[in-house]
């Protein structure tokens, strides 16, 4: 099958594009017939060894093809890219590849980058090609004998790969003088530094046509590191989609380089193989898998956003600490902070049956609902209360810290579960204090109404009404508490987006220099102000935009005529208590029953949808493969035997 593809080429000797065709039929021959058919690949790649070990002419056309690619088809473009998104912007990137998903690029001929895509013409190219060993490719490219090939093609390919590393070389200097750089590491500035070193160390060392590389990989590590800091001072510091675009585009400008140069120079380092070939081999994956996954939006959306999303859950996490106690004296604290937000939400939900019953239009409607979502957990985040069910969103970026630890130490299991241990226990408190006194107080303020007007709050249809929207069964309450879910995972990712954009664009110094507030409220209440703002931006825009979503999704419900609507623990408590007042108190056990059942079904939707979606951000953030799960839930429900009590009441210890 291999030598007809060369019998085919020497027939057709008068076709310019011949040497393309030589190749693409060949590596058709390759491919294997799926993916992860990796063993026939394999197979056919020893078998054009053998073929070619057995023909030297064979050998000699093949390298020559391949040669000629290198010498001919303005092959700079193609080794400046290390992912097809590395010269463009975030959202640029994105319109691209979605655009070519519809409708694909022209293939020019004439640039080797686009023959690429007549060589690899199947997205799943990459994966059979990335798991073929390298060993079997460093065979082929002994079988091709590129040390008998003429010196005017190696020296021409030789050329085009120095002009890549200098255009990659300046591109990287340029970089380095970015403001956003400069404004993230102000070191730059001060020194010499190391990305415009590198560029003078590399025009040097081909100037002088020299082998010694030392100073410009001195030079380039150098350089990671500062992406390294930058990456990590971002906990303090904040991040843009901007800056993680330049610093993802400069790890991957400095890691092509290096590859460049140890191939051209043929020295190794510490972070690339000794040998030349195998620095070949590993080039031609990366450029095989730039190639298959150019338009691929997911991964281009996961490898710029994962970066900010850990960002986000970092600052998710430090609230979320403040959720989880420890203590006996945490624990009642925080019992407490839940009982008060449970009479603020007893409140909201008289607000929001008062404005039902003003029967406005239902986007008007919406925006009243919102409001009065928002500015009430708003109130509670100011008073210092606690809305049980905002806490899974935040706790679930600490529990994923913890899994980290556990996975890479196993001692660190422990901590694990007692962290878990305390959260549910701290979660369950929450609830109580919750539903405890939002329903005693819509009970009193339901009371104090027939006291003054002599007439209930509710009729007694409304109050079936809301005792229906509550049953697990006759209503969707269960799926629209999940809905409710996924309006508090996206109040944690709000929350952390406005802690994050508080710190990168330093909006509490901004606030203090503006004039007019000096004079207004005077430097140091503007000071006590600017600080308050940076410490609670997220947890006030969070709160706001969850009631917001809370508000507003029966709207969109209404628009799109869908069956949206949410159902929250804390005000269908609350609901559960007008309604029993309304009906003088004169509720069936069976109603009694399917209230309570309906309760905690919402409770346990709320609390689950919104942990689990958190938790799979937050370690996806991270890139934790957690691998212990199986050992952490026989650990977790031995603890649960031995010690309930820790899950319900921390130890007076």
């Amino acid at each position: 099958m291999l030598a007809s593809v060369f019998e085919q080429y020497a027939a057709d000797s008068q076709n310019p594009q011949r040497d393309i065709q030589l190749i693409a039929d060949l590596i058709a021959k390759i491919r294997p017939e799926k993916p992860h058919e990796v063993e026939a690949a394999i197979k056919a790649i020893q078998a054009l060894c053998y073929l070619l070990h057995q023909d030297s002419a064979k050998a000699q056309l093949l390298r020559d093809a391949i040669l000629q690619l290198l010498s001919e088809r303005k092959p700079i473009s193609l080794y400046l890219i290390a992912r097809h998104s590395v010269f463009t912007g975030f959202f640029t990137e994105l319109r691209r590849r979605i655009s070519h998903k519809f409708l694909p690029e022209a293939v020019d001929t004439a640039y080797l980058i686009d023959l690429f895509a007549l060589f690899f013409t199947k997205t799943t190219d990459a994966r059979w090609v990335l798991a073929v060993p390298d060993a079997v490719w460093l065979e082929l490219i002994d079988a091709l004998r590129f040390d008998e090939a003429p010196s005017t093609l190696t020296q021409s390919c030789r050329q085009h790969m120095i002009a890549a590393s200098q255009a990659l070389s300046y591109r990287i200097a340029a970089l380095g003088l970015e403001p956003e750089l400069l404004r993230n590491y102000p070191e730059l500035e001060k020194h010499t530094s190391p990305f415009i070193a590198q560029q003078e160390e590399l025009a040097a060392l081909f100037g002088q046509n020299t082998g010694e590389i030392d100073h410009i990989l001195v030079m380039l590590d150098q350089c990671r590191v500062i992406v390294s800091k930058i990456r990590r001072n971002s906990v303090q510091t904040g991040t843009s989609i901007r800056l993680t675009n330049l610093l993802q585009r400069m790890s991957q400008q400095i890691a092509r380089l290096e590859t460049l140069l140890h191939i051209l120079t043929k020295q190794s380092s510490a972070t690339f193989e000794a040998n030349a070939n195998l620095e070949k081999v590993h080039l031609f994956k990366e450029l095989v898998y730039s190639e298959c996954h150019k338009n691929d939006v997911g991964e281009h959306w996961q490898e710029n956003l994962e970066v900010m999303a850990l960002r986000v859950t970092e600052n998710a996490s430090r609230t979320g600490e403040h959720y989880i106690t420890n203590n006996r004296h945490e624990y009642f604290a925080l019992m407490r902070s839940a009982m008060g937000a449970g009479m603020v939400i007893a409140a909201m939900s008289m607000i929001k049956i008062l404005v039902a019953k003003l029967h406005l239009a239902p986007l008007t409607e919406a925006i009243l609902f919102s409001l009065n979502y928002g500015f009430g957990f708003m109130l509670i985040h100011i008073l210092h209360f606690t809305v049980a069910t905002k806490q899974p969103a935040m706790t679930a970026a600490a529990i994923a810290a913890s899994i980290d630890a556990a996975d890479s130490k196993s001692k660190e299991m422990n901590q694990l579960i007692a962290m878990i241990a305390n959260t549910v226990r701290s979660q369950i408190v929450a609830i109580f204090g919750n539903v405890t006194f939002a329903i005693p107080t819509a009970m009193l303020i339901a009371w104090i109404f027939f006291a003054v007007f002599d007439q209930h709050f509710i009729t007694p249809e409304k109050a079936h009404h809301l005792l229906n929207d509550i049953h697990p069964l006759k209503s969707g309450a269960v799926f629209y508490a999940g809905i409710a879910g996924v309006c508090l995972f996206l109040s944690g990712l709000i929350a952390g987006y406005h802690d994050n954009l508080a710190i990168y664009n330093k909006i509490p110094q901004r606030l203090r220099a503006v004039k007019w507030l000096q004079k207004l409220l005077g430097v140091s209440r503007l000071d006590r102000v600017a600080n308050y703002i940076e410490n609670n931006l997220g947890s006030l825009a969070g709160n706001f935009y969850f009631g917001c979503l809370l508000g507003g999704m029966s709207a969109v419900g209404v628009l799109f005529g869908l069956p949206f609507d949410i159902r929250h623990i804390a005000f269908s408590s609350a609901f559960v208590g007008f309604a029993t007042f309304g009906l003088d108190f004169m509720l069936t056990w069976q109603t009694v029953t399917y209230a309570a059942l309906g309760l905690m079904l919402i409770a346990f939707m709320n609390l689950t949808v919104s942990f689990g979606l958190a938790l799979y951000v937050a370690m996806k953030s991270r890139k934790i493969r957690f691998k212990q799960w199986r050992a952490l839930l026989r650990q977790l429900a031995s603890r649960l035997n031995q010690h309930p009590a820790e899950f319900i009441m921390p130890p007076k210890n």
